[in-house]
C-alpha cells in the first residue's frame, strides 16, 4: 500500500507517523500525482501543535503538506490539458502532499520545466507564493529600500530575490552564517539581535520604505520605529501585531494559484530565482525533517522525497 504522513492528535514531532493508506482515487476535474518531492513549512508544524486550531482546525487522523511536484499517473473524469506522465508542480488544500500519492485539483497544477529540479519544484508553493504576496502587499518599487526579516529562511530567501527583481535596494536580516549568500543575491546583510535597529539605520542611511516580517518576535514594532507606514509593513506570522497596528498580513492564500506558480517556476527555469535547498529527507524520516525545520536556523527549504 502507498504511504502517507498522518497524526491523530495535536502535539510535538513525535505525533507524526508514516502509515500505509489506500491509494487515493481522483474525482471529476482531479488527477492522481505520484509525488517526487514535497516541501515542509513552519506553518504545518504550528498547525500540528494546535497553535492555530481556531483559525485552521484539524480533523483526525490528519494528513499534512501543501507543496508538491510529481508525475500524473491517473486522470479523473472531465480533465483537460493534462495527460498521463506529465511532470507537474502544484499544491493541495487538503493537507495531503506529504505522501507517495496525492489527489490534486487539475486547476492547481502547472507543468514542471525539465530544467527545474524536483526538489526546487516541490519546495516552491508555500514559500514562493508567500514571498510573492508579501512583496506585492508592501508595493516594492524601483528605488525603494525594503527590509526583510528572516531573510535566509524558506520564505525569506525567496522574498529577498523577488524584491530585488523590482529594482529595489534590499536589506536582509539574518545570522552571520548567511551573509555571504545574501551578498551573492546583491542583498545588504544585517545581523539580527541587540542593536539591529541602529545597524539598519546605518545600512539604509535612515531610509526604509517598506518592511517584510517573516520571523515575528517584535519586527513589526521595529518597522514602526523605523518610520515605515503601516500600509507598507507585512507580517506572515505576527497576527497579534496585525490586530494592534493594522499592518498587512498577506501570505500564501493571497497568491495561491496555478498562474502565480507558473510565473515562479518560469523564474526558476530562467535562473532568475534560486530555491535554496537546506536538506532532503526520505518520507520515512519526516520527524527528523521537522526537527531540523523547527530549529529555525536553516537556509532555504527542507524537502521530503517519497
Amino acid at each position: 500500500m502507498p504511504q502517507a504522513v498522518r497524526y491523530s492528535e495535536h502535539g510535538g514531532i513525535d505525533v507524526l507517523r508514516v502509515e500505509d493508506v489506500p491509494r487515493p482515487q481522483p474525482g471529476p476535474r482531479q488527477v492522481l500525482v505520484e509525488v517526487r518531492a514535497a516541501g515542509i513549512n513552519p506553518g504545518e508544524a504550528m498547525i500540528r501543535r494546535g497553535a492555530f486550531a481556531d483559525r485552521w482546525p484539524s480533523e483526525f487522523p490528519s494528513g499534512q503538506g501543501s507543496d508538491l511536484a510529481g508525475v500524473v499517473v491517473e486522470l479523473g473524469p472531465e480533465v483537460e490539458d493534462i495527460e498521463l506522465g506529465d511532470e507537474v508542480v502544484g499544491f493541495v488544500n487538503t493537507r495531503a502532499s506529504h505522501a507517495e500519492y496525492v489527489v490534486v485539483e487539475a486547476a492547481d497544477l502547472t507543468p514542471k520545466p525539465s530544467g527545474v529540479s524536483w526538489e526546487a519544484a516541490g519546495a516552491l508553493f508555500v514559500a514562493g507564493t508567500t514571498a510573492y504576496a508579501a512583496v506585492q502587499a508592501v508595493c516594492v518599487r524601483e528605488d525603494d529600500t525594503v527590509v526583510v526579516a528572516g531573510a535566509a529562511g524558506g520564505v525569506g530567501s525567496l522574498t529577498v530575490q523577488l524584491a530585488k527583481l523590482t529594482g529595489a535596494t534590499v536589506v536582509g536580516l539574518a545570522s552571520e552564517a548567511n551573509h555571504a549568500w545574501l551578498r551573492e543575491q546583491d542583498v545588504i546583510p544585517v545581523a539580527y539581535g541587540e542593536g539591529v535597529e541602529e545597524r539598519i539605520r546605518v545600512a539604509t542611511g535612515g531610509k526604509v520604505d517598506s518592511f517584510i516580517d517573516n520571523f515575528g518576535d517584535g519586527y513589526v514594532e521595529l518597522a514602526l520605529r523605523l518610520g515605515v507606514y503601516t500600509g507598507r509593513i507585512n507580517t506572515v506570522i505576527d497576527f497579534a501585531a496585525v490586530e494592534t497596528y493594522s499592518v498587512k498580513s498577506e501570505g500564501n492564500t493571497a497568491a495561491a494559484s496555478a498562474e502565480v506558480m507558473r510565473d515562479l517556476v518560469a523564474l526558476v527555469d530562467k535562473g532568475l530565482l534560486e530555491v535554496p535547498i537546506a536538506a532532503v529527507y526520505p518520507l520515512a524520516q519526516v520527524q527528523d525533517a521537522f526537527r531540523e525545520l523547527e530549529q529555525r536556523h536553516t537556509r532555504g527549504k527542507i524537502v521530503l522525497k517519497p
